[in-house]
């Protein structure tokens, strides 16, 4: 089994920022991309960022040149600095991992999901 669980979720001013982080644990053999997704409330879920295994990254427009996304291999985690947050950045933030598993090394990767975190943009 694997689990992705995310933190760093919160109430924020606009103008602030948060970092977001998620780790991946579990009978992982290995993480192909790690990615941020998000989801506002009646919006369909769409991509923040996303960063391959080389440290390759992809933004979504909206948020080019505020937020910026990283990982540690050796921790197999993955985390969204967020910066000049804007109340539009409102929503719950998934976390999405391509892992191969210990069991299924010889597959193509399986996407995992975290169970999200909220992140609100207010004053």
């Amino acid at each position: 089994q694997v689990q992705l669980v995310e933190s760093g979720g919160g109430l924020v001013q606009p103008g602030g920022s948060l970092t977001l982080s998620c780790a991946a644990s579990g009978s992982i053999f290995s993480i192909s991309a790690m990615g941020w997704y998000r989801q506002a409330p009646g919006k369909q879920r769409e991509l923040v960022a996303v960063i391959s295994s080389g440290g390759s990254t992809n933004y979504a427009d909206s948020v080019k040149g505020r937020f910026t996304i990283s990982r540690d291999n050796a921790k197999n985690t993955v985390y969204l600095q967020m910066n000049s947050l804007k109340p539009e950045d409102t929503a719950v933030y998934y976390c999405n991992g391509e892992i191969t598993t210990i069991q299924a090394w010889y597959s193509a990767p399986y996407d995992y999901w975290g169970q999200g975190t909220q992140v609100t943009v207010s004053s």
